[in-house]
């Protein structure tokens, strides 16, 4: 069984980034033969911890969680042109290479889609530089379409879908 595991970096515990996140993770999952469960780490329920020299067990565990997940969907909203803060303390956290079996797909959720486009690059490099695989294309949102993003999700995961499954196969 492969294990997915959807990574969110707003700053907001359950935002709707959240439940945009997990609609597309829902999305991948049939057309790729993925299965349940999908794990959520959610890095805003986890405060200061974040911070700590000492992150302690739900951190720990969160940290855990996410290098040993085949398949991670990293989702940060647009901020200052990237990604946020939160996911950048998280991943720092993360050896090098400390992804390196993993299948990444980025998701940003961005003010204007004509600019968006560098948030995704910049998760793209993220992951990479962590050793994940990270397959095209990623998700990009329009803020406004986070209160109804099932049109998109269903066009982005009908083309994300075949690579997410050929990058399984390759490495299950």
């Amino acid at each position: 069984m492969t294990s997915f595991t959807v990574l969110i970096g707003a700053p907001q515990p359950h935002a709707a980034l959240r439940a945009a996140a997990l609609h597309a993770a829902e999305a991948l999952l049939p057309p790729t033969g993925l299965s349940h469960p999908i794990e959520v780490v959610d890095l805003a329920s986890f405060g200061s911890a974040l911070l700590a020299a000492d992150p302690g067990e739900e951190v720990t565990t969160a940290l855990g969680r996410v290098r040993a997940s085949d398949v991670v969907l990293v989702v940060s909203p647009q901020v200052h042109g990237s990604y946020t803060g939160l996911l950048k303390v998280f991943l720092d956290r993360i050896p090098e290479v400390g992804l390196g079996h993993t299948i990444a797909v980025p998701m940003a959720v961005v003010d204007d889609l004509r600019t968006g486009r560098g948030v995704e690059d910049d998760l793209r490099v993220l992951l990479s530089d962590l050793g994940a695989r990270v397959i095209e294309p990623g998700l990009l949102l329009a803020r406004d379409e986070l209160g109804d993003p099932a049109g998109v999700i269903a066009a982005w995961s009908e083309v994300a879908a075949p690579t997410l499954r050929q990058a399984t196969v390759v490495s299950v």
